[in-house]
C-alpha cells in the first residue's frame, strides 16, 4: 500500500497527514516534516482542518482508516459521537461501549487514537471535570475546546 503525506502549520503547532488512496490513516502533531506526496485524501483531510481552525467546519466528513485494535476502534468510532464544543468522561465511553468499568482502557485507547482533531479524544476528560491526559499535550487539548467554544454559534 502506497502512503501519501502533507503537513500545514496549525495555530498549535505543525500537522502531518499521512493517506492511502482511499482513506486518512493518521493525522499527528509533529516536530518534522518528511517529505511531502499529497494525494486527494490528504489535499481533502486538510482542507477540512484548515476550515476547523478557522471555525468554519464543526463536523469532518472524511473516510478514515485507521489502523488498531477492535477494542480501540470501537473507542474511536464512539468519540465521534462527542457533540463539536461538548465535553464527556471517559467514564462515559465506556458506558456507551457497554464496558463500563473499562474507563482506564478507554483512556488507553483514546491516547493512541491516531486521528487528532479529527477523532475528537480531546473532548473527553476526567470525572472530575480537568483536563488529564491528551497525548499532543494538555496546553494544546485545553485550546482545542476553547475554540470550539469560541466557535460553537
Amino acid at each position: 500500500m502506497n502512503l501519501y503525506f502533507d503537513h500545514f502549520e496549525s495555530p498549535l503547532g505543525l500537522m502531518e497527514i499521512a493517506a492511502s488512496e482511499c482513506a486518512v490513516k493518521s493525522i499527528y502533531f509533529v516536530d518534522a516534516v518528511t517529505p511531502k506526496n499529497p494525494n486527494s485524501i490528504t489535499t481533502l483531510a486538510k482542507g477540512q482542518l484548515l476550515a476547523y481552525f478557522d471555525g468554519a467546519l464543526k463536523t469532518f466528513d472524511l473516510p478514515l482508516e485507521a489502523d488498531g485494535t477492535v477494542f480501540q476502534k470501537t473507542v474511536w468510532n464512539a468519540l465521534t459521537t462527542i457533540v463539536y464544543a461538548q465535553t464527556c468522561t471517559y467514564g462515559d465511553i465506556a458506558k456507551q461501549i457497554g464496558n463500563p468499568k473499562g474507563m482506564r482502557a478507554v483512556g488507553l485507547a483514546n491516547g493512541k487514537n491516531p486521528m487528532t482533531i479529527v477523532v475528537p479524544c480531546h473532548r473527553v476528560i476526567g470525572a472530575n471535570g480537568k483536563l488529564t491526559g491528551y497525548a499532543s499535550g494538555t496546553d494544546r487539548k485545553a485550546w482545542l475546546l476553547n475554540h470550539e467554544r469560541d466557535w460553537l454559534f
